[in-house]
């Protein structure tokens, strides 16, 4: 079962602001990212949830910038499993400005989701227990890890 997921992007020009850094929003656009490629590193994907009829829908969304990221900045996103909930995954975010094989800090989020289920006629969501084919693959990170990027 996993608990982090690694995945490395580099700011192109468009993720920039006219201040020449990364604009603000597009933390969460990379927290997304990864997010997918975590779900991808376990064999399944928000797309196919949603022919299941399954979504993932945001509750909280959250970032603090620490340091200004640049174009062509390789930037390193590692997922943390904050808690899996009945209903809900919470996700720790940190990320990592990647120089001469060092790390800075650049920002740390936190998302929560939501498992859904859609109502096809109407559109509607409900909240619904997370599937076990889901469950069986992830799981809360040690609370040694979580303690350490606190």
């Amino acid at each position: 079962m996993a608990y982090e997921f690694r995945a490395n992007r580099m700011v192109e020009f468009s993720d920039t602001d006219m201040a020449g850094i990364m604009h603000f929003s597009n933390f969460f656009r990379f927290m997304e990212t990864a997010e997918h490629g975590f779900y991808r590193s376990l064999g399944f994907s928000v797309a196919m949830e949603e022919s299941l009829g399954l979504g993932w829908p945001r509750v909280k969304a959250e970032c603090e910038y620490k340091h200004p990221l640049r174009f062509e900045d390789v930037v390193e996103i590692h997922i943390i499993v904050r808690k899996v909930g009945v209903r809900s995954i919470a996700f720790d975010f940190h990320f990592s400005k990647i120089e001469h094989g060092h790390r800075i800090e650049a920002a740390t989020g936190r998302l929560t989701v939501v498992c859904v289920t859609r109502d096809p006629e109407t559109g509607g969501m409900k909240s619904m227990p997370i599937p076990p084919e889901i469950l069986e693959k992830i799981q809360s990170a040690p609370p040694a890890l979580l303690s350490s990027h606190s």
